[in-house]
This record gives C-alpha cells, structure tokens and sequence, in this order.
C-alpha cells in the first residue's frame, strides 16, 4: 500500500473530546493544503488507529505506551490509541459499535480472549501473516482466538485467574502453605477473619471476589463448578451441561460465603472494588488475576502494588492457583489478542504494528526470563504458564490447569450466554432463588439463545 497523501486522507470521525491519543494528531498540515498538491502530494504520516483494551494500565505497566513511542520513532507510522469504558460488557459495547462504522473503525484492535467468536464478521485472518510464529503459541490461547480456522488474533498477553494471600498472615494462624481447596479456603478464612477481628480490625475479611454483574462472576462460577465436575456451561460440542448436581452444590457453597467469610456486598463487587478491599488491609484472600506481561515486567502486583502499603504485612504478597474440588484446580484463562479491522485503511501498518509489539514482548520475556521480581512475593503451585521463576516456588508439584470460557463454540451468542449465567448465578448468591432452579432456569435459557441441547458435564482434564 502507497503512503498516504494529503490528497487522499479523508479526516477520522473520532471527536478528540472523546479519545486519547498518545502521539500528537497532524491537523495543522491539512490547512495549508494547496490545490498544487495533485501534481506534487505531499505526504503525511500514517496514523494508525489502535482500540486498546489495555488502555488504562499504562500507570501499572508504562512499557506498553513506551513501546509505542519506539515504534513511531523506528517507523514514523504514528499511533492513535483510543481509551476505553471499564468493565468487560461496557468495553465489548464500545468495540462493537467501532467496528461496525466500516472505512471509520480503528485500524488495530485489542480485543479480549472471549470476544473473537462475536467480533470474527469484522477482523483480518491473520493466519496467512504469521504462520511462523503460530507454532511457538500456547496451544489452548490460540484456540481462543481461532474461529473455523479462521485466526482473527494473534495472542499478546494471557492472563490467569489466581488466589493472592497473605504469607505473613498464614503463617501467623499456623498455614504453612495456602489453601488447595475450596474447603480450605472456607476454614482458613474464617480462623483468620476471627482472629483479626479479635486484635481490632472490625472489618477485616477472609475472602474478597467480584460478585456483580461481571464478566468475572462468569470466571469464578466457572471455577467452583468445574472443579467439582460441573462441565464448562456448554461443553465443546454443543450440549448445555450446566444443570446438574454438581454445579448446583458448588453454587450453594458460594452463597454461603456471603456475609460470613466474604462481605455483604460481595454480590456488587466488581474486580476493582476486590481489590481495593484486599489492598487495603482488610482481607487475607483475593480472587484476581495476573499475566505473564506483568511478571516480566515486575507490573502489579510486583511494583506499585496496593498491598504494598497494607498494615502489619510486610508488604509481602503471595499468588497460588484458584483452590479445587474434587475434580481437581482450575484457573480460568484471559487476556487479549492483536487484531486488524477489515475495513482499516492502513492494514500494512496495523501489521507492521503488531509484529513490533510481539517482537518487543518476546525481546522483553528473553531478557527476564531468569531474573526474579523485586517485590517480596511468594509464589505456590502457580499455572505453569505463570510460574516463570520456579526457584521462588514452594513445592515442585504442578498448579492447577487452565480451563477456557464457551466462548469459541457459543461464537456470536457468547454475550448473551454470559450474561444469563451472571444473572442465574447471582440470582443464587442475593438469595433469589435456589441453586436447582437458578440452574433449571438457566438451562431453558441456553436451549433458547444457542439451540443446542441439554447434555451431561465434562470432567476437568
């Protein structure tokens, strides 16, 4: 593709108001176009417009926005990159919308794991472009992003569900390592919540999690049923597996949670207001998430982290795998990929983007991969994808496995399906409704948004 000329760029509908851009926009220059530019075209920098889902943890990990700089001053292709709403269902909104204005979408999408069977209509197949590099990839995140052969992304940074605790706190209530299970997790946090309320902190908690209307609650109710053999909502082909006993048991224990070791409002939490609690001190257990891109880099929780700062702990943090049943520990996978827009206007630059950003992760991984985080952080029994300083780890015993949202196999349809499961199974945690109706229900509702039929849960390989 030629550079663009003044002649030929037609201005971007994005009002500046609206969207952040991380190099200064060339404006001036198209005031001074001359009718003399048909003959003579002056040529303006390409500017690329990248939908980053990461946009807002430039604070937490300034390496993002430092490599885009670099790439500008390697190539001159200059990058408008574009903020975004917080929360998953808000963030898939806004791409949607984006997508959908054809010649006006952005040139380079950041879109997250699950949203690739419901954004496949607008994205570039990138296989045909790094076919060499898909081999090197991490079998179970390329299948995220691959729709009927179709890669719409290639993976940039996975992000894995983990448990942080507390060492200190463990070990001063007798814990010589954290919780493995579910069961665990319940009496080790009730022991520590009693106790620390006794020393004087009346609102200290044992166990903090994202309970709202969240693409989180998908994750952890994924987790607590899975790892009692519940299936994975929709299996992979095709059965509604939701309705079953063993789903219904782990919700029950859920919900139990609520007011006893978890807070009240527990079922309005989203992931930052998790965190914030556990990062202030008043909580010994956190589910959250981390990523290979922030363990190379030393990003939260290994600088800057909230619960640096926490009372009585030292500032030190500690990471395991999300506790099992008795199917064994599961750690739900996310992250976001790289894609290209189909009707982008610079689909060569978008390219040549995102192999400098790969690039530059895989030159940032090489240099780090023996060193260790400078924060005081204790790793346990992590998912090997995030287990890169195996000499800080406690046990050699393997962590939990990995296990992917229905995403793929619910394509189009994964959105609604997700927000029926958050509405059944907070319906559950609010005591709404019982945990065999909530799943009933939720059963007829899948039937109707998906047309796949009931069928039996798979185990947790």
């Amino acid at each position: 593709m030629p550079p663009l000329s003044l002649c030929s760029v037609q201005p971007r509908p994005f009002k500046p108001s609206r969207f952040v851009s991380i190099v200064p926009l060339v404006g001036l220059s198209l005031l001074l176009f001359t009718p003399g530019c048909s003959k003579q075209p002056a040529q303006e920098p390409v500017t690329v417009t990248f939908l980053d889902v990461e946009w807002d943890t430039t604070a937490l990990n300034p390496g993002l926005g430092h490599q885009l700089q670099d790439f500008t001053r390697k190539t001159g292709i200059q990058v408008n990159r574009l903020p975004r709403p917080d929360g998953s269902l808000n963030q898939l909104a806004l791409w949607r919308e984006l997508l959908q204005k054809g010649g006006a979408a952005p040139d380079v999408v950041s879109i997250d794991v699950i949203w690739s069977g419901i954004l496949n209509q607008y994205l570039m197949d990138l296989k045909p472009y790094f076919a060499s590099e898909l081999s090197s990839q991490n079998p179970v995140v390329l299948a995220s992003y691959t729709v009927s052969g179709k890669l719409v992304a290639m993976p940039h940074h996975a992000y894995i569900s983990v448990l942080y605790y507390r060492p200190n706190l463990l070990r001063k209530y007798g814990y010589r390592e954290p919780p493995k299970t579910w069961d665990e997790l319940q009496k080790m946090s009730a022991r520590i919540q009693s106790g620390e309320r006794a020393k004087g902190q009346p609102d200290f908690w044992g166990y903090v999690w994202p309970g709202g209307v969240t693409e989180d609650l998908t994750c952890g109710g994924l987790e607590w049923q899975i790892s009692e053999a519940g299936g994975r909502i929709i299996e992979d082909d095709r059965t509604i597996s939701v309705n079953n006993p063993q789903v219904i048991r782990a919700w029950q224990r859920a919900a139990r949670w609520v007011g006893s070791i978890s807070p009240p409002g527990v079922t309005a939490y989203g992931l930052w207001d998790a965190q914030n609690l556990w990062g202030g001190g008043n909580a010994a257990f956190l589910r959250g998430w981390q990523s290979d891109y922030s363990v190379i880099t030393g990003g939260w929780p290994f600088s800057g982290s909230p619960s640096a700062a926490s009372a009585g702990n030292s500032g030190q943090i500690g990471l395991t795998s999300i506790p099992g049943g008795t199917a064994g520990r599961a750690s739900t996978l996310g992250g976001n990929g790289l894609a290209i827009s189909r009707t982008s206007a610079h689909p060569r630059e978008a390219l040549e983007l995102i192999r400098f950003l790969l690039r530059e992760d895989a030159q940032l991984a090489s240099g780090k991969e023996n060193s260790a985080p400078t924060a005081e952080t204790e790793f346990y029994e992590l998912p090997l994808m995030l287990d890169p300083y195996p000499q800080l780890a406690k046990s050699k015993q393997q962590g939990a496995g990995l296990v992917a949202r229905p995403s793929i196999v619910a394509g189009e349809k994964y959105e609604q399906v997700s927000r029926a499961y958050i509405g059944a199974v907070r319906s559950v945690l609010t005591g709404e409704k019982v945990p065999s109706v909530a799943a009933a229900d939720l059963e007829k509702q899948l039937v109707g948004i998906t047309g796949f039929s009931p069928g039996p849960p798979s185990r947790l390989n």
